[in-house]
């Protein structure tokens, strides 16, 4: 993922806004009535206009072209990211990855500019497509409750995603593109039916709307129902969860008793779980084949299972999901009237001065001493300890002048730690799931 082309410079202080604009009719009805809306209003808050560029079609740099002389002409900040996507693979993956990636590369521009609401141009018709596809995939209460209104963006809660135009049909936005005289530009892949939303787009909403006109509507209030619905099932999940989800994690014991006692409940409380660690839901064959090995596992052993591209993990009775994803080291300079043990400051900077700060896999031999009156244990020890599953003892090693210094999840090396002068505290900051 790449960017970028900034049209402002740092720009004056105040709530700020952004439009995800494709270019297609959707996004630019949506950028010109919140422009509108803005002038009108005599706002103060700050618009952006923030492109992504797949990069799957020839046409794709016009595309963006067009979008930021748009920018222009509306007067705001514009900035985008590119997106490296092989259009070669399977079809409905490309589509998956291509939403996948759109989303995080927005949420990093939204990270990027201290944005604190950003408006998606989904509509009405948008709103039934989703729902049919679910339909056709089978989807329960969750899927079928179609895009909400709004939500905080996945690991961001400080910004909320809008879709100001869910109860507008498309009918309706080209209406108003013709009575303001606006230009937009047509993607010539939704015209391609082997992709299943334009096949439904094409095929089955016409047919829809022949035998009832008000086919989108009712769709769209039937989204919202099956929303509320959810909210219920998930205030059900909480008073079924107690005892069951902890700290994150699933009690295998009490929710097999549940499961005999109560299937749907059972299940309505792992699809919680899952939705509260932003996975997909799974499918009715994957669900019955997760509770045959559940039913079948024994108490000490170890299960592992892979899920919308992360793993799950049977450990110690519990189902835990894998947060061990790639981090990185962070040398964090403590205040000065700061407590907290470090290490001595000018130690670290002229170890990095003579590229005497290494990171290294763990070979399995190493000690270190964490506590003041201790001996040097073997991390082996230290990780069994701490009651740190084997796949989360995977972080390089933090080495300084060829010594063990720190350790992730574990601690640092207190023979090196010191309360006075300048202190530099060395953390692991894993990369946030997206």
């Amino acid at each position: 993922m790449a960017s970028s082309r900034k049209s402002q410079p740092s720009p004056k202080p105040g709530k700020r806004i952004a439009v995800a604009l494709s270019g297609g009719l959707d996004s630019v009805v949506l950028l010109d009535t919140v422009c509108k809306a803005q002038t009108k209003n005599q706002a103060k808050n700050q618009i952006y206009a923030f492109h992504i560029h797949h990069g799957l079609q020839k046409p794709a740099d016009d595309w963006l072209i067009f979008c930021e002389k748009l920018a222009k002409k509306y007067k705001i900040h514009f900035d985008f990211r590119l997106l490296h996507l092989n259009s070669d693979q399977e079809n409905g993956n490309v589509e998956a990855r291509a939403r996948a990636g759109r989303y995080e590369a927005l949420a990093d521009l939204c990270e990027e500019y201290g944005i604190e609401d950003l408006l998606l141009a989904h509509h009405q018709n948008d709103q039934a497509e989703t729902v049919l596809l679910q339909l056709l995939r089978g989807s329960g209460v969750a899927g079928l409750s179609g895009m909400p209104a709004s939500r905080a963006i996945s690991g961001i809660p400080s910004i909320t995603l809008w879709r100001p135009l869910l109860n507008q049909s498309r009918q309706e936005l080209e209406a108003y593109a013709k009575e303001h005289q606006l230009k937009w530009i047509e993607d010539p892949s939704n015209q391609d039916n082997k992709y299943r939303r334009n096949a439904v787009r094409k095929k089955i909403i016409p047919a829809l709307e022949k035998i009832q006109p008000e086919a989108l509507a009712n769709m769209a209030r039937s989204a919202e129902l099956l929303s509320e619905a959810q909210t219920l099932l998930n205030r059900l999940a909480k008073q079924d969860g107690k005892g069951i989800i902890c700290k994150g994690q699933l009690k295998v014991d009490s929710l097999l008793a549940l499961a005999t006692m109560d299937l749907p409940a059972a299940n309505n409380v792992l699809r919680y779980w899952l939705q509260t660690q932003q996975l997909a839901m799974p499918s009715q064959e994957r669900l019955q084949a997760w509770w045959r090995d559940l039913a079948k596992v024994k108490v000490d052993a170890k299960l592992e299972w892979l899920h919308d591209e992360r793993k799950i993990y049977l450990w110690r009775g519990m189902l835990q999901l894998d947060n061990s994803e790639e981090g990185r080291w962070v040398l964090k300079t403590l205040p000065a009237n700061s407590k907290q043990l470090g290490l001595p400051a000018d130690w670290v900077k002229s170890a990095q001065a003579n590229n005497q700060i290494h990171l290294r896999e763990r070979q399995g031999s190493e000690k270190i001493q964490i506590k003041a009156k201790t001996p040097r244990k073997t991390l082996k020890n230290l990780y069994q300890e701490a009651d740190i599953p084997p796949w989360e003892r995977q972080a390089p090693l933090l080495y300084i002048n060829d010594e063990l210094i720190a350790v992730a999840g574990i601690g640092l090396s207190y023979p090196h730690l010191t309360t006075s002068g300048r202190r530099i505290l060395p953390e692991w900051v894993q990369n946030p799931v997206k």
